[in-house]
């Protein structure tokens, strides 16, 4: 009989040819544990996915509770679900007013194409623009918004009409025109390896738009939900969008994402044609009960009060002369190497060693940190130790 790592090979379809390869059995809080005992404290949390870590108690409740009544019923938009009517309620009063209408997908690549589209049909445009190094998701259309050539080479032609900015480029502001439906920017830019507005920059970005008529579109599906030590990072940088995207730490661990707009825009699908867009199992009832339990945990657990400590003691307790930099933004953290062919073998041995990192797709130098927001200060003071030890042992 083949082993699971066998059929994993065998069977499910690879996305490289040097797959992370660790086979677990179970997870809780920080922690995933091993088929043969290993244990591993999680400083990815799934990419951004576990806020609330693996597994929550209020999470794994709210699903058994909706287990227990209904799971799929009727394609999305047309029946009454109360866990999908909750959720909506609760997410528009962590927001302005003007973002008070929420659709809900299965991801965050599903978040940015129908934002693309909610775009396009109101403001009757076409140009989409984006950054460069950002990353919007791996759909045709997300792909299209995503900033790496070298990424998106192999799969054009893709969509047309799609341009790109540089990030904190206050020249390349000029190119955002009377004829741009929408920019889409990263409150906080991710897989660029942790890069934040300088100079309200952001602000800039939102006073073109106005000017313009173009809508602002911030993709917050990484860096949502308290990642950033505020429930939406935008609330740092003195803007609110015209559209929200989310998903990643919204579910708690399930499946979920969604756009946000205001009635008047997002009332543009409604007609012109009829189901301007559709989902099938978009806003699932178990995933939304899921991510109402994920709010109310950051809520109740006052998790946003200590985001700012905690990513100061990683900063504090990461001291090394191969560490050249540390970027943040609350516990959205990169640790800078000198290279990927140092940083490399440094997750590798971490990851033997007992903790679980990994790097940024467009910055391949920096160390990618983002734990549950409930990890403690003994376990970051643990998991610095295993980083620091595992910087030695490769350069040795």
């Amino acid at each position: 009989m083949l082993t699971s790592r066998q059929l994993f090979l065998k069977h499910q379809a690879q996305t490289s040819d040097f797959p992370l390869m660790m086979e677990i059995e179970k997870a809780e809080g920080v922690y995933m544990y091993g088929a043969n005992g290993e244990k591993y404290l999680d400083l990815i949390s799934g990419i951004g996915v576990s806020n609330v870590g693996h597994r929550h108690p209020h999470v794994l409740k709210a699903i058994q509770e909706q287990l227990d009544k209904y799971l799929h019923l009727m394609v999305y938009g047309e029946f009454v679900q109360t866990p999908q009517v909750k959720l909506a309620e609760a997410l528009s009063k962590t927001l302005p007013e003007n973002l008070s209408i929420s659709y809900f997908v299965n991801s965050g690549s599903e978040a940015v194409e129908g934002a693309m589209k909610l775009a396009k049909k109101y403001t009757g445009r076409t140009e989409l623009i984006s950054c460069h190094n950002a990353y919007h998701g791996s759909t045709q259309g997300s792909w299209s918004l995503t900033g790496s050539e070298n990424f998106k080479r192999a799969y054009r032609p893709l969509l047309p009409d799609v341009n790109h900015i540089w990030f904190n480029s206050f020249e390349d502001l000029e190119r955002i025109t009377t004829r741009t439906a929408a920019v889409f920017v990263e409150t906080v830019q991710g897989e660029a390896g942790l890069r934040t507005s300088e100079n309200n920059w952001l602000q800039a970005v939102r006073e073109r738009c106005t000017q313009t008529g173009t809508l602002l579109v911030l993709d917050e599906i990484q860096c949502g939900f308290g990642r950033t030590g505020t429930f939406w990072a935008f609330e740092q940088f003195g803007i609110v969008p015209d559209i929200l995207l989310c998903a990643k730490g919204m579910g708690g661990g399930m499946p979920i994402g969604a756009f946000i707009a205001s009635e008047e825009i997002m009332g543009v699908f409604k007609s012109n044609p009829i189901l301007g867009h559709m989902t099938t199992f978009g806003g699932h009832p178990v995933s939304c009960a899921a991510s109402l339990a994920t709010l109310e945990v950051i809520q109740q657990e006052n998790l946003l009060a200590g985001v700012a400590s905690k990513a100061e003691l990683f900063k504090e307790k990461l001291q090394h002369p191969a560490i050249k930099q540390i970027r943040n933004c609350g516990l959205m953290m990169a640790a800078e190497m000198e290279s990927f062919e140092i940083l490399k073998p440094v997750i590798d041995q971490a990851i033997l060693d007992g903790v679980l990192t990994d790097w940024f797709l467009f910055c391949d130098n920096s160390m990618r940190i983002a734990p549950p927001l409930t990890i403690s200060e003994t376990e970051i003071k643990a998991a610095c130790e295993i980083i620091l030890n595992a910087i030695n042992k490769v350069l040795q």
